[in-house]
């Protein structure tokens, strides 16, 4: 497809997707259309956006201008290299997860099938014009869709008040991120009344006010995106979310969020300050180790991969800092490999987590439970899943050769091949902030190993799991393609980096493509192969080999002789499902090492229970701490409010006669 018809072939997919929406308004309570034809068009849409998108990476920048806006107010859209890797993001991870939902949606699951259509492709269209809008209008009233259609989307179940609450504060939070954005982009136009990105660049703002509009946009992106301390809804809303609203809001909706964030930080506002990429370290680093703590504890399984998005998110964060540090002091070969590692993490992350929740979608349909305390063994009754499951979970664990692995190395890589900084206190501050690092990847394996084992291995700990079924056909395909994605970023990372290094080439002019030219599409060496390498084709044969070899062996040179007896169990007779480690005993270590983090209400068994039983639960500070004083606070100044507004006629005289008298002493010379 030419390249200077890329960006009008968004736009028609954009109508595209509004379009299919809007059919499924003409038969609301059809599923079958809607399920079996709706949502394949609407993956058949998904999959021409990214493919325009990967085949404008290195094109020049397009344009274009839609009088739809207020008067003197139209749209200004652009495709550049930057928007073009997310919107391919977006596109690429859109197919698996609306053919997943061709298959999962039924009838009688909250909103009518026909207007979750609409919700549903409103959203994608709405992240598709986030992400091409050139000024800031465009940009508000697509961010502003965007949650609209989202929070519709995560109130499905709108009958359950607990979801009711999820949204509100999804909302809430969504609108004051919402307001610390459009501030910033106030402060970028610097009163010259240019609203466009372009005149935004053109602006020369002084230190002072440039640090003002990245703290906002720092705050803003960072409320959608859930890093600390706005990421309270993020836990809730994804639990009371559909499993495929989920994977898109933590697949690709986050990833608007760092778009955002790196559109502000390196494009518009100007030449980074130092202590810009000290902040959004601090705060990626606090970020993905709550996270991180916090998936590790969960008993739900929705919450745990919710948690599990905080650290990932927190990590992206980290790598945008390092990006700032390095690019603030002329480094631009460390910024580039930072840089990198962002975006190779937002395309890995929106991947394997997708294919994750989408996975916890198939066991609660066959379930009904997303509780861990319940499931176990389900690898049995749906071994498409299990499966499939595993290659997030490996992915998600940052271990070779799949995605997450190459995303973390990178980022690991820009900690550890970097020189003296001018600044001696950073240089105390990186060692430690990579130690970090490895510890949140160590304790993300745990939390990954807690999940995948509790609910496929082991005993089914419920009778009724033994009625469960594997995924639909339509949900299987959409599980495969999300795990081909893991699996291709995973093991041909040379030639992916190749493709996104134009995008960071127009952020930092400098990225890694000649070092990896030299290499091979087989090697990955960002500094030199001297100093660090992987090869990931190398790497996935010799698995297979071992795997194939042993197998081979065990069938060939194996005595045959079998003698069955039970597993020792430190001399206790019982073996059933509840002698299994549970969710909870599971993570005790952790929650005792890291106690402190914890907000934890616990219930022991006493001598007047009739039924015994043992609890803990595990709570979020920063409720206590920040969100339930502010909410104290409202109720306090509402209730002064209302006795203020008496109703009676008196008393407002009385208030009008005050304010004059004070008025007329004011006024007095």
């Amino acid at each position: 497809m030419p390249h200077l018809l890329a960006i009008d072939t968004l736009l028609l997919a954009v109508c595209a997707w509004m379009v299919i929406g809007l059919v499924g308004l003409v038969a609301p309570r059809n599923t079958r259309f809607i399920s079996k034809t709706l949502f394949p068009l609407g993956a058949m849409v998904g999959l021409a956006v990214g493919f325009v998108a990967l085949a404008s990476l290195g094109a020049q920048p397009q344009t274009n201008v839609l009088a739809i806006g207020l008067p003197d107010l139209p749209f200004h859209l652009r495709l550049d290299n930057l928007s073009a890797i997310f919107i391919m993001l977006l596109g690429f991870v859109a197919v698996g997860i609306s053919i997943f939902a061709a298959g999962y949606f039924r009838k009688g699951e909250g909103t009518a099938p026909g207007l979750l259509c609409l919700e549903y492709h409103i959203f994608l269209a709405s992240m598709l014009m986030v992400l091409l809008a050139d000024d800031a209008y465009a940009f508000m009233v697509a961010w502003e869709t965007m949650a609209l259609s989202s929070f519709f989307l995560v109130t499905t179940e709108h009958r359950h008040e607990e979801i009711r609450r999820a949204g509100f504060l999804y909302l809430l939070i969504a609108h004051v991120g919402a307001i610390a954005i459009l501030l910033s982009f106030g402060v970028m136009t610097a009163n010259s009344g240019d609203y466009t990105f372009a005149g935004m660049r053109a602006q020369q703002l002084s230190p002072f006010w440039a640090s003002v509009a990245y703290l906002l946009a720092l705050f803003g992106f960072g409320a959608k995106a859930g890093l600390l301390p706005v990421h309270v809804w993020l836990p809730e809303a994804h639990p009371a979310a559909p499993s495929p609203v989920s994977a898109l809001m933590s697949g690709v909706m986050l990833k608007t969020a760092i778009y955002g964030l790196l559109r502000v930080s390196l494009d518009l506002v100007g030449t980074p300050l130092w202590w810009w990429g000290v902040v959004a370290l601090a705060v990626g680093l606090a970020t993905a180790l709550f996270g991180v703590l916090y998936a590790t504890v969960q008993s739900d399984m929705k919450r745990l991969l919710a948690y599990s998005s905080i650290e990932n998110i927190g990590l992206i964060a980290v790598g945008i800092g390092l990006t700032l540090i390095f690019h603030s002091y002329r480094m631009e070969a460390l910024a580039a490999l930072a840089l990198t590692a962002v975006f190779y993490h937002c395309l890995a992350h929106a991947g394997f987590k997708s294919l994750l929740f989408l996975c916890t979608g198939s066991v609660l349909h066959a379930t009904k439970e997303r509780s861990l305390g319940k499931l176990g063994g389900l690898i049995h009754r749906m071994p498409w899943v299990a499966w499939l499951a595993l290659v997030g979970v490996i992915a998600s664990a940052g271990l070779p050769p799949l995605s997450g692995f190459v995303s973390e190395w990178l980022l690991l890589q820009s900690f550890l091949f970097s020189p003296g900084l001018p600044h001696s206190w950073l240089n105390m501050v990186v060692p430690v902030a990579a130690a970090v690092v490895a510890l949140v990847a160590a304790l993300a394996g745990l939390a990954m190993v807690k999940f995948y084992g509790i609910i496929f291995l082991g005993q089914m700990r419920e009778p009724a799991l033994k009625d469960a079924h594997d995924a639909g056909p339509w949900e299987k395909v959409g599980l495969v393609w999300l795990a081909l994605i893991t699996l291709l970023l995973g093991v041909f990372p040379a030639t992916v980096i190749l493709r996104i290094d134009v995008a960071t080439r127009q952020l930092l002019g400098k990225g890694l493509a000649e070092r990896l030219d030299n290499n091979g599409w087989w090697m990955l060496a960002p500094i030199s192969p001297e100093r660090a390498s992987y090869e990931p084709i190398i790497f996935l044969v010799t698995i297979a080999i071992a795997v194939l070899l042993g197998r081979w062996l065990v069938r060939h040179l194996y005595h045959g002789r079998v003698r069955r007896s039970p597993a020792w169990d430190c001399g206790y007779y019982f073996q059933g499902p509840r002698a299994q480690d549970t969710a909870e005993g599971f993570s005790q270590p952790i929650r005792r090492i890291f106690e402190p983090m914890f907000r934890m209400e616990r219930h022991f068994p006493t001598a007047r229970d009739r039924e015994p039983y043992y609890s803990v639960k595990v709570e979020d500070h920063f409720w206590h701490w920040l969100y339930l004083p502010v909410v104290r606070l409202a109720a306090r100044l509402s209730t002064l409010i209302t006795n203020l507004q008496g109703g009676r006629i008196a008393v407002y005289l009385m208030y009008s006669f005050i304010t004059l008298i004070v008025l007329l002493m004011v006024a007095r010379p």
